[in-house]
Formats: C-alpha cells, structure tokens, sequence
C-alpha cells in the first residue's frame, strides 16, 4: 500500500471544482488578540471544508481553539469558558452546534469501546434480549449490560480486566481471571445466536459484525460508519484504554455520521492526521467532506498538503512563528493561496498542486 502511493498509482486528488459556501452564511471574527494574534479578522464560509494553515506557533490554535471554539460553546451553550480576547463574533446564529472532534480517549475505562460510543451496543444489547433463549430465562436488557449487576462478571465488575494500581506509574490492567476477559458470567454467555454469545460479539471486529448483522438495520448502520472511516479491523468491544488517539478521533467522526444531520453542524478538528497513513487520510478525507455535502461546516487546523490541497478554502496564518506569526497572511482557495508568494504554506501548495493529477484516478482512495 504503502509502495503504491509512492508510486503515485495511488493518489489523493486534487478537486476539480471547490464549494464556494454561502456569501451571506458565514462566521466572523474580529479583532482577535490572545497570545500572538495581532488583531486579526477573518472569515469562515459556512457550508464549505477550510483549513487553517501556517507554520507551528503562528496562532491557528489559538484563533480557532481559543477564541472561536471557546466563545461559540459559551454563546450558544452558556458552558463556562474564559475564550481568548476579541471585539466580536458575528454569523454564529446559521448554525445550531459546534463540535470539536479531538483525539482525547473516548473513555477512561475499559468498559467504554466503540460498540457503547456509537450507541451500537445498545442495539446489540435489546437484540440479544429478544432471543427465545433470553425470553425463557425472563433475562431483561440488563442482563446484558456490563454496567450493572445480574449478568456482568462481578470479579472485576464488568471490565474484563483487573486494574493493578502502580504508585509511580501508570495503573495496568490484567486479564480477569474468572471471566477470562469476556465481561459476563456463565449464565448470560449461555445465550447463544449462531453459536456466538455477546461476549463473541463484542470481540468481533466491525468487518465481520456488518457480516453477522447484515440484516439488522440499526445495528448495521453504526458498524457501516465505523467503516467507513478506516476502522473495519478494531473490535467493536475494543477497550477504549488500548485505542489510540486517531482511533478514538475516527470513532467520534463515525458516531457523527450515523447521526442524522441537521446541515448546520460547525466541526473543529485540530490536525487530525496525525500519525495515519495517507491511505487512511483519503478516508478520513472522505468522510469530512461527506459531512460538508449534507450541509455542514468542517474547519480542520492541519500542516498536511494532502488534506489542504482538497480545501474549499483556506486561513493562512503566520508568515512565521511566535512574535513573527499571528496575522492572516492568505484567504482562498489552494489556487489562489498557493500565488502568493508570501505564504509558506502557498509555496508548498503550489508545488503539490502542480504535481497532483486533477482527474480522479480509477486506483485513486
């Protein structure tokens, strides 16, 4: 895989076309002046995928964090947050939620795990209920949940791991060994679908449960957007604790997906290609831009030509790091970046751009 992007058999695309967003429909900041922001305005086209571009240390995290993330969850959410220093945001009216998608763990136990974030499991869980199995014994949905008494393994609650805590290091977690890391106790793994008891389920990967749950909808839906976004080998039961960063941010995309959209969602990734593939960055890429056609807004702070070249629009800012940085240096399209000559991030751009085939390659992610 890896060979054949090297090779350029393999590609992301440059776009042929770019959203132009709504001229009238879009978030407005001015005079944003935290850290080495100097009183800087920009604009966001609703509607479109931006990305916030420039050197590390020119003020992208604190311009789209800080101040517009911080200020927006405060206006439209009353959250307590001290936002950086600005004159005023207009537009944030045309949308009805901000979403930062970030790369902390989607929990801090090993009960947490894709299955029980994307709300899979809770359709797992009814499904198992309704076996004529589950309906003789009088077994309820809570017999299947790892959260309560009944059915859980009550040795180590429902985890599946025992936690040794370490004074000076990080706590460890070992296999429970009366359950043998399969959560429930004898009587609830008694209850069998084709041969599998929840237990097999959960440490299913999400290719093989799309397989085994072709025909329940409900369940198929959450598996086909984890998916989607380059997943398919995690175990749906997967403890969050074993999960990695750009895991846990892709599981967060995915439970976005299997929402239904109201297409006036703003999300804020803060570089979320950090350690993927480019194979797995066309995915992501895919998936971002899938929100952006239902109507939503993305607005990615990113240092990868692969996913700038693909903007609609792009907020440079710099020219330079620190006490150099700070100022919007280019607006626009990649195009239209990659001219101006004072844009480091346009003097890459132009380079990718030119040696990036615009035609969508039948090999092409």
């Amino acid at each position: 895989m890896t060979g054949q992007y090297l090779r350029g058999e393999k590609f992301i695309p440059v776009p042929k076309e770019h959203r132009k967003g709504s001229k009238i429909k879009k978030i407005q900041i001015f005079n944003a002046r935290s850290n080495n922001l100097q009183n800087v305005d920009c604009s966001i086209p609703l509607g479109t995928f931006t990305c916030v571009t420039g050197v590390s240390g020119g003020g992208k995290s604190t311009l789209i964090i800080q101040t517009l993330y911080r200020a927006a969850i405060k206006m439209l959410n009353g959250t307590k947050t001290n936002p950086g220093k600005f004159d005023k945001i207009t537009g944030l009216e045309f949308i009805d939620k901000i979403i930062e998608i970030d790369q902390s763990p989607i929990g801090r136990t090993p009960r947490s795990n894709p299955a029980t974030y994307t709300g899979a499991f809770n359709h797992i869980r009814d499904w198992f209920t309704e076996l004529p199995e589950s309906k003789a014994r009088g077994y309820k949905p809570g017999r299947f949940s790892f959260n309560v008494k009944g059915g859980r393994c009550e040795a180590c609650q429902g985890d599946g791991m025992i936690k040794i805590e370490m004074h000076f290091l990080p706590d460890v977690y070992v296999k429970c060994e009366e359950c043998h890391g399969q959560r429930y106790n004898r009587e609830t793994l008694e209850v069998k679908y084709k041969d599998k008891s929840i237990s097999d389920v959960l440490n299913m990967t999400v290719e093989d449960a799309l397989g085994f749950f072709t025909n329940h909808p409900q369940i198929k839906d959450k598996l086909e957007a984890l998916n989607e976004v380059g997943l398919s080998y995690i175990k749906i039961g997967q403890s969050a604790t074993t999960l990695s960063g750009g895991e846990a941010q892709r599981i967060k995309l995915a439970k976005e997906l299997s929402r239904k959209s109201t297409g006036r969602t703003l999300y804020i990734l803060d570089e979320p290609t950090t350690g993927l593939h480019t194979d797995d960055i066309a995915k992501l890429l895919r998936v971002l831009h899938k929100l952006v056609d239902s109507g939503n807004t993305c607005l990615v702070i990113e240092h990868n030509m692969d996913v700038i070249k693909t903007a609609d629009y792009i907020i440079d800012i710099g020219p330079g790091g620190g006490h150099k940085g700070g100022k919007v240096v280019a607006t626009g399209t990649p195009q239209e970046v990659a001219k101006v000559k004072e844009s480091i991030t346009g003097q890459y751009l132009d380079k990718v751009i030119k040696n990036t085939p615009k035609e969508k390659s039948p090999k092409a992610a």
